[in-house]
This record gives C-alpha cells, structure tokens and sequence, in this order.
C-alpha cells in the first residue's frame, strides 16, 4: 500500500456530493475538536450542535457513535501516512525524525480515541491491522533512506521503531519526558560506524 492510497476506500467512506462532503468533514472536526475535550463522555448531540447540522445528518454520515469513531481514527492514520510526503527533499536522517515527531504528536493525542474503539473492537480488528498496515508502509520508506543512507543501523526494521516510540510515549508522564526519552532513543538508533 502506498502512501498515496494510504486508507482503503472501504474502511474510509466519504460522501461524493459537495454539500455532504462538507457536512461530513465539519462533523469529523467537531467530533476531533469535542472528543478530545470531552473524551467518552462526549454526546453525538453536542457533535451535531458544534458541527452546525441536525442530529439526521451525523447519523446519515455515522450510522452509530462506533463508526464515527473509526472515521476519526482512520482520518488521523490517513493524514498521518500522507504528511511523509512532505519529507520528500529532507535529508535521511531529518526524514525520518520529522515524520517520527509527527508519529509522537499523533500517538499522543489518539490513546483515548483508541481506548474508546476498544470498546467496540479488539486489537486484531480490520481497523487496526490496516492502520498498522499503513504506518508502517509509510514510515518504511524513510527508514530505509535513513539506513541506505548510512545514518540508521541496519537492523531495525519499522515495526520495531514503531513500537519503540509507542512505547516511550505510553510510559512517559510529561511531554518532556518524551522528548527527552525519544531522544535517547533516537542516539541509540544513530550507525555507530
């Protein structure tokens, strides 16, 4: 999968008319912007009502609270597949780290999103093998370049640098401590030559 295809049109539907495509993206972004305040607790009613439209309208583009929740969470893997794009011109090493800083930001904002699908699926889910599917066929590009590059050892491979940095922002307490772990991290994963 490319990251040009990043999210398979199957597990992303979006209208194709304009008026309800844009109905559909302003509830996606007032359910972005609600949840992250809200979190669980967050009514679909207060979603409409943020998005300007009907309670008929979220239902029409969400059938239930289950399939808004993996619109959100499949947008987000989606967008963040894409933005490797944007590291195209970087040196190898800048790369990779650019698109592993937007991999942290991502993780940090979405734990309470996933914990919530959690409740609807489990970790084996269609949903969450491809969003780990894309990840890492977006990250492996950038790695590779790195490790081609000289500048990355040669034996990690993306699943294991994924999980890596999972990992230290899942146990760090405070945005510091991530910063300063992952840089440690990041020494560790420099060739050594």
């Amino acid at each position: 999968m490319s990251t040009a295809d990043a999210i398979p049109t199957d597990l992303l539907k979006r209208p194709k008319r304009a008026d309800a495509l844009r109905n559909y993206e302003k509830v996606l972004a007032a359910a972005r912007e609600a949840f992250a305040e809200g979190g669980e607790a967050t009514a679909l009613e207060e979603i409409a009502r943020r998005a300007g439209v009907g309670i008929g309208t979220l239902y029409r583009n969400f059938p239930n609270r289950q399939a808004l929740l993996e619109a959100l969470y499949l947008g987000e893997v989606e967008q963040l597949c894409r933005s490797t794009e944007e590291f195209a011109g970087a040196e190898p090493w800048e790369a990779l780290t650019g698109w592993i800083g937007r991999l942290v930001a991502y993780i940090g904002t979405k734990r309470a999103l996933a914990a919530e699908l959690m409740n609807y699926l489990d970790t084996d889910a269609a949903l969450f093998a491809t969003s780990r599917e894309c990840l890492w066929s977006a990250g492996e590009p950038l790695l590779v370049r790195a490790q081609e590059a000289g500048v990355v050892r040669r034996d990690i491979t993306i699943g294991e640098l994924i999980q890596l940095v999972v990992g230290i922002v899942k146990i760090a307490t405070a945005p510091e401590q991530v910063d300063r772990l992952l840089g440690v991290a990041l020494d560790g994963l420099r060739y050594q030559g």
